[in-house]
């Protein structure tokens, strides 16, 4: 990308000062708090907070809000992305200063990662009572990955990301995706997954995915992971879904096929007992998507008491217009 002399000048002007290239630096490795970058640079709150207003400022690092907390990442997209990732490139590695910050980021993550596997082991026996029940997670990846295929992915979001492990699965897929949830918990799970993992073309933002926080028309690929049965209104997460997407942009639904095991609504809070093709289709259709692909994964085992994992992969356009009345329902990958 070429900048006009005065933009050039304006981000290195940004980017040219100490604290503020360590900024930099450290928001490359991932999304971090003021909090976060207070305890690793050794600096004051408001010494930092000012530097990170003159970064966003400059459009060179995204501010997003959740809850009490405000997180910062660098920007992946723009006129200074591509420059600052240039500069930081050619940042010595073996440099001290940096050094010690790529420490103390260290500890930080593993702080954080101590503080969600706590959360995730108090409660590891009620996912895995679940998982017994459904088809094996390895089967519904492998199937996932299948139905979405090797199309050009620029932009995802997963909508209740949960432990962000779709956002881990499709990550050879896309060039920056958005996981959304509204369990501050398992974003911190999802944050230490994605770092573990080394991922930084993903983050995760807390929000309510009846109402998000992001700009309509703006990803190629959305996934929700058993989310819907959840959900009082599943239709409505479904419009919500289908308004993030451009023309052209498909939605991968992962949820429960019909099933008569009353108690999951009391055990484990599920509204609604699976979803039928139909049923799923005409919700579809009503938000001007058509289904493309369906695939049903029956349990392997679990002695008649199994449920049933669907998956359902639809297209918003033209070709989508018609409701599932208007149109025959293509069921190529069902089986």
């Amino acid at each position: 990308m070429r900048l006009g002399v005065d933009t050039l000048v304006d981000l290195l002007k940004a980017a040219g000062e100490p604290t503020r290239l360590r900024l930099l630096t450290l928001l490359s490795s991932g999304d971090l708090t003021v909090t976060d970058l207070t305890e690793i640079l050794g600096q004051s709150q408001p010494r930092i907070s000012r530097h990170l207003k003159l970064l966003a400022e400059a459009d060179l690092i995204d501010r997003y809000q959740e809850g009490a907390w405000a997180y910062f990442r660098l920007k992946q997209d723009g006129a200074g992305a591509e420059l600052i990732r240039l500069l930081l490139d050619a940042a010595e590695e073996s440099d001290p200063v940096l050094q010690r910050d790529r420490d103390r980021l260290a500890g930080v993550k593993r702080a954080r990662a101590e503080k969600a596997q706590a959360y995730f082991s108090r409660n590891a026996s009620e996912w895995d009572e679940l998982r017994r029940l459904h088809v094996n997670d390895a089967d519904v990846e492998a199937a996932l990955l299948q139905i979405v295929g090797t199309e050009a992915v620029e932009s995802m979001l997963d909508l209740g990301t949960g432990t962000g492990r779709i956002l881990q699965l499709l990550s050879p897929r896309y060039r920056r995706a958005i996981g959304i949830d509204a369990s501050r918990d398992m974003l911190a799970v999802a944050r230490s997954n994605l770092d573990k993992e080394g991922i930084l073309s993903a983050s995760v933002r807390h929000g309510d995915i009846l109402n998000l926080p992001l700009d309509a028309g703006d990803y190629d690929l959305v996934t929700i992971h058993q989310v819907l049965h959840f959900l009082e209104e599943p239709e409505l997460a479904l419009a919500e879904a289908a308004r993030m997407l451009r023309d052209g942009g498909r939605l991968a639904i992962i949820d429960l096929a019909p099933h008569v095991h009353e108690y999951l609504r009391d055990e484990h809070a599920h509204v609604r007992l699976g979803f039928s093709h139909g049923v799923m289709a005409e919700w579809l259709g009503r938000q001007g998507l058509s289904v493309e692909d369906v695939i049903d994964l029956p349990p392997q085992s679990a002695a008649g008491r199994g449920l049933t994992v669907t998956i359902w992969l639809a297209r918003r356009g033209d070709a989508a217009a018609a409701t599932p009345q208007d149109q025959p329902l293509a069921l190529t990958g069902s089986r």
